[in-house]
């Protein structure tokens, strides 16, 4: 809007070409008054104004008051808005008496502009306040629907508040009351006002408000609140258009102006500035998105200049301040770099538009370093960049560079002009410079170059923060080097990252990771593999600080599950190995604190550790000393034992023993651990934490976390499985030996099992051995307690002589005897009384076992299970060492024992057939292959024995028999016969065992026939399956390695089935008489 009077009196300079907003900046920034422009302008208003205010005050009052009647009453008569500046011609007699009284050009008088400014100064110079108020109650009756009308009347109004601020005040004040409420009113009940002379009441109120800032000047000091307080009023009051929004902006700016052109406004705290930026702010979210806005600048400007008045804005209004400006600048569309032609497009975009785009960026400059010049410390520095993180991160390439340039001309005003007046290292300057260098490799490349001399820049501050008079060495050598080439990006990260150590605090350092992890999970891949080479280079060349790794390995374990790129994640969990290498001690206590180990979202951590071998026997070391952190039960009942360190390590051990990247380390740590886990489940019994023990069952997948004491068991079953001992596991698992584990009355037992085994398959007994030596050595009971017993059970090792001395073990069992454990004490006489320790005992033992193997071959022996379990202990305390022949004797008689009709004897003659054939040394093997051989079948048929212990105790015989044949399948077998079931599971049998005996399938038939006429149904039922597979599958084998001999045998079992009373019997002799009468077609 143009008029007359807005060139003569200038109210709004941004409206006017003449008045360029670059003018405003200068003002604001060095102080330079609005009305020293309009002199260097040359402007003659002033003049003007004081050769007609010595001419009125020449008036005596009795001639002031007619001037002012008549220039009233002429602007009444022709106050109506006609489109006009100038009045009609007129005859009034007083008017014509003023232009003599004033030497005043007739044509001038009929200005409205000059009859308004005229009307301010007499009422300014009147001395009679009863005569100001009756003449302003006149002037602001007049019509307010006219702009130049509004701004004429403000600026007469202000002229007379240099002389009568309290009465202008009071005027002011009920026009508010009368006028203005009346048309707020009408507002909120949406009703048209049809005297649109009152409808921009508001926009005159707050232009006189603006205008009694300017001329009052010191006078307005003690008001300023008050004004402040009525402008916010208005403005929240009124419906916000054009006419407000500018009325607003214009007296914001003249009261603004006025208060810095003050020298005493540092003495005054004015405690409503807060709002007043509020409503600027208000207005600013408002503005059009389109670069050609002349209020944006100029509300920057104006909220720039409130912000230097005491007090200095609070912290949460210049956050807001920074976030609506940020927004309102950085979301401006992008400019146009060319046209369809090729052309510049900046060239013909409208002049106007370019300026003021380049002078609301100038403008946003000078708001950041009016509040770093607020407070000069590296706090506020950081206050300030927090705030253009959003736009730093935003996915619009003309809103990051805007914001990376912001920054760098606000960095580079910093590092050249100011000087920090208090030492401060704020840690969230990491994370700005992170921020800063993910977009190194932005798709622009203009914001690459701004946010690497960003980076350059912080890290001059810091150094400058530091007192340091020179630059540090590498962000000098960065500022040589601004432009590298691709070859050279490695040699770049690397000064980088030396760069970081160097000249950040540890916090700030800290803050720089936490930046760089959290923008892994971006869907951005150049940034993404930029934050992942970068975290490696600073993990490998220069290391965190130990404090450092608790946060950076929480902040990887959140981000880690998210990054969608495989190439970035290889790179973190490398970067992983890296800092689990410097730090280890650290790293397993963070990870072991990240989450429960039943959870396994730990495991990729884990697993990078295994990366490097050293690493994770380092790693595997620190969970066993973890483990052993076992305070006493007292201790523990005001704390959750889950919360136990031992119980995390526990659990990470369980979970680490199914994970393939470990499985070397298992093993390498095998002795080891088997006694700690071991003495673990020791401690839980003592504990009492056996929640969970009896209602395990293996088949169940289930979801909920095993107990402690059942974590313990099943990790000690996988230390056995994974590390390939399966053998040991297998025989354990077959006897049930692993249910003796599962409380404290038969741990002994089970303990003693498990050694037995272990040295019955040559299970790491050097290795063990020496653990059990250190252990019993330990202050802890329960240590001593399970070292005693594995000590004892691999006396009877044949080698263990080779790992320990005879006499250093006695030394160990003899001082076992003052144990006060009664276990340890009884566990020590046992293993001094032993033959391995006295080998005159082997030879007693030996002629013991001869004589009752007599006694057992006799026809009518009664005591058959007693005898049994006789020579079962003398078998045991030999060993390894028993007589061949004796042992093949005794092997042959059971075996015959086997069809007996007591379920006792029958499987004390199963198990005690195990334990012959498995205490064979190598020597001797070859002499029990062909007893185990002839008792394949029948331990095969009797898995379906009628008792269900038999049918236990043959399935660990049979597996036995299986090792010592080393058929290829008996792992597999030993799951089948673990947990197998149905159908499927004895077909499998059926192969594992045929496919294992190559050309032996008539000997297998041969014995099954037998069966055939066995008075056990299920036994005979078995045998009828195994024989019509046989036939089924392999009679073409059959009929190969068959003799004539042997099918008289085939005949003898075959044909009484014929007439047997089972129905199941007749049909299977219906079924296979077929392939009965070809094999014996066929035989040779």
């Amino acid at each position: 809007m143009s008029s007359r009077f807005s060139e003569t009196f200038p109210l709004t300079p941004w409206r006017s070409s003449s008045h360029p907003l670059l003018r405003e900046v200068l003002e604001l920034e060095f102080g330079v008054s609005d009305m020293e422009l309009e002199l260097e302008a040359g402007s003659g208003c002033l003049s003007l104004q004081e050769e007609q205010t010595s001419r009125i005050r020449s008036l005596m009052a009795t001639e002031q008051s007619p001037l002012l009647e008549a220039i009233c009453r002429c602007l009444e008569e022709h106050g109506q808005p006609s489109g006009s500046e100038l009045l009609p011609s007129f005859e009034d007699s007083a008017i014509q008496n003023l232009t003599k009284i004033l030497c005043l050009d007739p044509q001038q008088a009929k200005e409205k502009v000059f009859l308004l400014s005229l009307y301010g100064l007499m009422l300014r110079e009147c001395s009679d306040a009863a005569v100001v108020k009756r003449y302003l109650t006149r002037l602001l009756d007049m019509s307010h629907q006219s702009c130049s009308q509004r701004e004429g009347i403000a600026f007469a109004v202000g002229l007379a508040s240099a002389s009568h601020l309290e009465v202008v005040w009071a005027m002011l004040e009920h026009l508010g009351r009368t006028r203005f409420l009346r048309s707020a009113l009408r507002d909120t009940q949406q009703e048209s006002d049809p005297d649109l002379r009152w409808k921009w009441v508001s926009s005159t109120a707050l232009l006189c408000y603006g205008q009694m800032a300017t001329h009052a000047k010191e006078q307005i000091l003690p008001w300023v609140d008050n004004i402040v307080s009525r402008m916010v009023y208005y403005f929240s009051s009124s419906s916000c258009d054009e006419t407000l929004k500018s009325s607003f902006l214009s007296a914001a700016s003249m009261l603004t102006k006025t208060l810095q052109q003050e020298y005493n406004t540092q003495n005054y705290r004015f405690t409503q500035i807060p709002e007043l930026v509020q409503c600027l702010l208000c207005i600013l979210q408002k503005e059009p998105n389109f670069l050609a806005s002349p209020f944006r600048p100029k509300i920057i400007l104006v909220v720039l200049g409130l912000s230097k008045l005491r007090p200095h804005l609070k912290p949460l209004v210049k956050a807001r301040v920074l976030q609506v400006c940020f927004s309102s600048v950085f979301k401006l569309p992008p400019m146009p770099t060319e046209t369809p032609e090729g052309c510049p497009a900046l060239m013909q975009l409208d002049p106007s538009a370019k300026v003021l785009y380049k002078e609301t960026m100038c403008a946003l400059s000078l708001l950041l370093r009016t509040f770093v010049t607020e407070n000069s410390s590296m706090d506020e520095v950081c206050f300030l960049l927090q705030h253009t993180e959003p736009w730093l991160m935003s996915d619009k390439s003309h809103e990051r560079q805007r914001a990376v340039q912001s920054i760098l001309l606000f960095l580079q005003y910093l590092v050249d002009t100011v000087k920090f007046t208090e030492e401060a290292t704020p840690s969230v300057l990491g994370h700005q410079i992170g921020l800063l260098t993910l977009l190194w490799r932005d798709e622009d490349k203009m914001t690459c170059r701004y946010s690497y001399q960003c980076v350059y820049l912080l890290l001059q501050l810091t150094v400058q923060q530091k007192g340091k008079t020179q630059e540090a060495v590498y962000p000098n050598k960065l500022k040589q080097r601004e432009s590298w080439s691709p070859r050279d990006w490695e040699a770049k990260l690397y000064s980088m990252a030396k760069a970081f150590e160097q000249d950040l605090t540890v916090a700030q350092h800290t803050h720089l990771v936490l930046t760089l992890l959290n923008s892994l999970c971006s869907h951005n891949h150049l940034r993404c593999d930029l934050a992942s080479k970068l975290l490696l280079m600073m993990f490998e060349e220069a290391g965190l600080k130990a404090e450092q790794v608790a946060e950076v390995l929480h902040s990887l374990f959140q981000e880690l599950p998210d990054i969608p790129l495989q190439d970035v994640q290889q790179t973190v969990l490398k970067a992983m190995t890296t800092l689990g290498s410097q730090h280890p001690q650290e790293t397993v206590e963070v990870v072991l604190s990240l989450c429960h180990p039943s959870e396994r979202r730990t495991l990729p951590l884990w697993k990078a550790l295994a990366a490097d071998c050293r690493l994770a026997r380092r790693v595997i070391t620190l969970l066993y000393v973890k483990l052993r952190l076992r305070p006493p039960w007292d201790m523990t009942r005001s704390s959750c034992q889950t919360q136990l360190i031992s119980l995390l390590a526990l659990g990470t051990i369980y979970e680490l023993l199914y994970t393939q990247e470990f499985r070397s380390t298992i093993r390498w740590a095998f002795a080891g651990m088997l006694l700690g886990l071991l003495t673990q489940l020791h401690y839980l019994f003592e504990l009492g934490a056996v929640e969970g023990m009896a209602d395990y069952q293996e088949d169940m997948l289930d979801s909920k976390p095993l107990g402690p004491c059942r974590t313990c068991l099943e990790a000690l079953k996988g230390l056995f499985w994974t590390s390939n001992y399966w053998e040991v596991f297998a025989s354990i698992q077959l006897l049930r030996g692993w249910e003796l584990l599962e409380q404290l009355d038969t741990y002994a037992d089970g303990v003693i099992l498990l050694a037995r085994a272990m040295v019955q398959h040559d299970c790491e007994v050097k290795a063990v051995l020496g653990q059990a030596v250190i252990s019993l050595k330990s202050v802890e009971e329960r240590d001593n307690v399970v070292a005693i017993l594995l000590l004892t059970e691999f006396l009877n090792s044949p080698e263990v002589f080779q790992y320990a001395s005879r006499k250093k073990l006695d030394n160990l069992l003899s001082q076992g005897l003052g144990n006060c454990n009664q276990l340890v004490r009884a566990m020590s006489l046992k293993g001094l009384s032993s033959a391995a320790m006295h080998p005159k005992k082997v030879s007693l033992l030996r002629n013991r076992m001869a004589g009752l193997l007599d006694s057992f071959l006799r026809p009518g022996s009664k005591d058959l299970t007693g005898l049994m379990a006789v020579l079962h202990d003398i078998l045991q305390c030999l060993g390894l060492q028993g007589v061949v022949s004796v042992s093949l004797k005794l092997a042959q008689h059971l075996l015959s024992l086997f069809e007996n009709e007591q379920e006792e004897v029958r499987g004390g003659a199963i198990l005690l057939f195990g334990d012959v054939i498995s205490s064979c040394s190598q020597k001797t093997r070859h002499a029990f292959k062909n007893l185990a051989f002839q008792a394949v079948v029948p331990l095969l048929l009797h898995l379906v024995d009628p008792c269900p212990q038999v049918a236990l105790k043959c399935k660990s015989t049979f597996l036995r028999c299986a090792v010592l044949l080393k058929w290829e399948f008996r792992k597999e077998l030993f799951g089948k016969l673990a947990w197998g079931h149905g159908l499927g599971a004895e077909n499998d049998v059926f192969v594992y065992v045929v496919e294992s005996n190559f050309g032996k399938y008539h000997q297998f038939l041969l014995q099954a026939l037998t069966y055939l006429g066995s008075p056990h149904r299920p036994l005979k039922l078995a045998a009828m399956k195994f024989i019509g597979a046989l036939l089924q599958d392999y009679l073409t084998e059959l009929c190969f390695y068959l003799r004539k001999g042997d099918l008289s045998i085939v005949k003898k079992y075959f044909e009484p089935l014929r007439e047997d009373r089972d129905l199941a019997c007749r049909r299977f002799y219906r079924n296979f008489l077929e392939d009965v009468t070809e094999l014996a077609r066929n035989v040779p």
